[in-house]
């Protein structure tokens, strides 16, 4: 006994002591495979472009994107998504590079596939934001809103054509009613039922999408509220977790991440598929940011934030730091 009352009988700082015995009672640990790289192909450079937005993210080249596939191979990440970033004189109304065999999208995948074959997911944004010249993520009508179904036209065009040049996976982002049901069929129609898709089933209208609309060169005037989902609610995004499910999803996502571990969490005690989170841009360049004026420590911010993601359920995380987690973690 002391003046102040008994000694404690249970000391769980024990299990704190050394950095050998934090290791060995971690409840939560990250893996190379853990991880899936965002990357942007430009069409038209002959160097690739820094992301001002974004230290340390570029837009590739075609050779720089190969390289960059054959980079994370090395690290043992998981997969790769390729967004494409068209000519701005080649966008239209319709997306039409987003369709074109041709399209740099397209392109890259077949570039990316023949570079490393099998060795690493090769997954494709399913989308028409970047290849419009109004920057929405379907058709507009007269009134020049987004027109649900004409744009789901669009969308099974686009599965067809990604899977013809490469992909593994598809991951319809555009929150679009019934888009993972179209999406399937139109793969099933053309014989590929080996292609996976990868569902944004949780995206949310987000202020952290800001730097993302430089990577893509985003021609977007006004907001997506009308499709992307509000951030206050959690029950919508369990109704559309169903639908996606329902229409055939192969594995779910959350996006973003960070903002939404609740929803995340939800997601995956709900499921028996696996969860991806998206940690997007404004999550990358916000620890960046704070790294380079010394107020966080970089490495340190990383994977406390990829740890979290994780933690809140997670099987992978897409994250521009997927390489350089995964050559640290190795």
């Amino acid at each position: 006994m002391t003046k102040y009352g008994s000694f404690p009988g249970t000391r769980p700082r024990r299990l704190r002591t050394t950095p050998a015995m934090r290791r060995m009672v971690a409840e939560t640990r990250l893996h190379p495979a853990d991880f899936i790289l965002p990357a942007f192909v430009r069409e038209g450079v002959s160097e690739p472009v820094p992301i001002q937005a974004m230290p340390g993210v570029v837009q590739h080249t075609r050779d720089s994107l190969k390289k960059a596939a054959l980079e994370a191979v090395e690290a043992g990440v998981s997969g790769i998504m390729l967004f494409g970033v068209p000519e701005e004189s080649k966008k239209d109304a319709f997306g039409t590079p987003g369709t074109d065999p041709e399209g740099i999208l397209q392109v890259a995948l077949r570039d990316v596939r023949a570079e490393v074959g099998d060795d690493l997911l090769v997954m494709s944004d399913l989308c028409l934001d970047e290849t419009v010249d109004h920057g929405h993520c379907g058709v507009l009508d007269a009134q020049g809103r987004v027109d649900n179904d004409a744009t789901l036209e669009r969308y099974a065009e686009m599965a067809q054509v990604q899977a013809d040049a490469g992909a593994h996976v598809v991951g319809p982002s555009g929150m679009m009613d019934g888009q993972i049901g179209v999406v399937r069929d139109a793969l099933d129609q053309i014989g590929r039922e080996d292609v996976s898709i990868l569902a944004y089933t949780a995206k949310y209208s987000s202020a952290f999408y800001g730097p993302f609309r430089e990577a893509v060169g985003s021609s977007l005037q006004g907001d997506r509220k009308t499709y992307q989902q509000d951030p206050a609610n959690l029950r919508e995004s369990m109704r559309e977790l169903a639908l996606d499910l329902e229409e055939g999803a192969d594995m779910v996502m959350v996006k973003p991440a960070g903002p939404y571990l609740d929803v995340l969490a939800r997601v995956a005690e709900a499921v028996d598929v696996p969860v991806a989170a998206y940690q997007i841009s404004g999550e990358y360049s916000m620890v960046e940011a704070a790294a380079e004026k010394g107020w966080v420590d970089r490495d340190r911010a990383i994977f406390e934030t990829l740890t979290g993601i994780k933690r809140a359920g997670a099987r992978n995380i897409l994250t521009y730091w997927a390489t350089e987690a995964a050559l640290k973690l190795r």
